[in-house]
């Protein structure tokens, strides 16, 4: 009777870290944090055993083109779009987080972490942090 609890505690455990995981995957659309408009759309997906977004569409079409002038390395100059803004997020209860989210208006790279709003599993809530300052946007699933 213990291996049946044990093997059904074991099954509920993957089956929540599956689910996590579907929920996050997929396409979100941005808001833009001033206007209240969508601004593009993010693949979130699955490489390995961490997690990454992918500027898919810019969604307003005078946009299109712009390219990263304020980013540094590999991405300096390169289109917005197409770009991977998120990168080695890793699962942490909920959420995922340990990776960084890439700013492309600034350049600027922070610390990054992304859930699924309990309350509604059409929102993504995506923090990027240096230190204990933060700034949270939610997306939604597109």
């Amino acid at each position: 009777m213990k291996i049946f609890f044990r093997l059904f505690a074991l099954l509920m455990m993957v089956s929540a870290t599956v689910n996590a995981q579907e929920e996050i995957i997929g396409k979100w659309k941005t808001i833009d944090d001033n206007t209240g408009e969508a601004r593009s759309i993010v693949e979130i997906y699955k490489k390995g055993d961490k997690i990454y977004g992918k500027i898919q569409q810019i969604l307003n079409e005078a946009d299109r083109g712009n390219l990263c002038e304020e980013c540094k390395g590999s991405d300096h100059n390169k289109p917005i779009e197409g770009m991977v803004i998120i990168k080695g997020l890793e699962k942490d209860g909920d959420g995922y987080e340990d990776g960084t989210i890439l700013d492309p208006e600034n350049g600027k790279v922070y610390r990054c972490k992304i859930w699924v709003d309990k309350d509604n599993p059409k929102v993504l809530n995506v923090r990027g942090y240096i230190a204990f300052l933060y700034r949270t946007q939610q997306w939604i699933k597109a």
